[in-house]
């Protein structure tokens, strides 16, 4: 019988907010298979954002998915979003379970090599209203995502996202932290980061 409700739990000890990490959400021969089906199934795009008023290309590739007349804002960028496939409303179904939240949207990211990456930034967009909750889902080569606290900065944490994991960050997170993928000093292969949010 699967299991619905994985059973290692992790929550992180950060105060402010809630963190709860679970390494192994899908289990490997799921995950791969979610993997192949994402890297070939999605129309990757790469976009300019506009960082400190200066237009560049994201380094990474994107994709949104979502309910019909819902976009997404971010960066000087508004996205248009594709219609669910099954592979994602299948990965959908079973994050929601966990979180218990409905999420409707979906922004698929592509770390193509250790040169892409994300600054630190928080998922706040008015979109999302005031106290979201993000869940995080990482397939392929494994990154570290780092957080740190708003107004303390001793408060840091480093994570290793790895394949088939789940990252939920709840009540708090993108009030009182930021977070990035920073590049990385060595050779790293392609990583999928699929980011579930709530548009109000």
């Amino acid at each position: 019988m699967l299991d619905l409700f994985p059973k290692e739990k992790i929550i992180l000890p950060l105060p402010d907010a809630l963190f709860e990490f679970y390494p192994n959400f899908f289990n490997k021969e799921e995950a791969n298979l979610l993997w192949n089906k994402l890297i070939n199934e999605t129309p990757w795009q790469q976009d300019d954002i506009t960082i400190f008023g200066k237009k560049i290309a994201q380094p990474r590739l994107t994709c949104l998915f979502g309910n019909e007349g819902k976009p997404y804002s971010y960066s000087g960028l508004t996205m248009q979003p594709q219609l669910w496939n099954p592979t994602l409303i299948y990965i959908k179904d079973k994050v929601e379970q966990v979180a218990q939240q409905n999420f409707t949207t979906v922004l698929a990211n592509l770390y193509r090599n250790e040169k892409d990456s994300n600054g630190w930034h928080a998922d706040n967009e008015k979109e999302l209203g005031r106290n979201p909750i993000i869940a995080s889902v990482s397939f392929g080569e494994e990154r570290k995502f780092q957080l740190k606290h708003n107004l303390n900065p001793e408060i840091r944490m480093n994570i290793n996202l790895n394949h088939g994991s789940l990252l939920l960050m709840k009540e708090g997170s993108q009030l009182h932290y930021k977070h990035q993928i920073p590049k990385a000093s060595q050779s790293k292969n392609p990583r999928i980061n699929l980011t579930f949010r709530t548009i109000l």
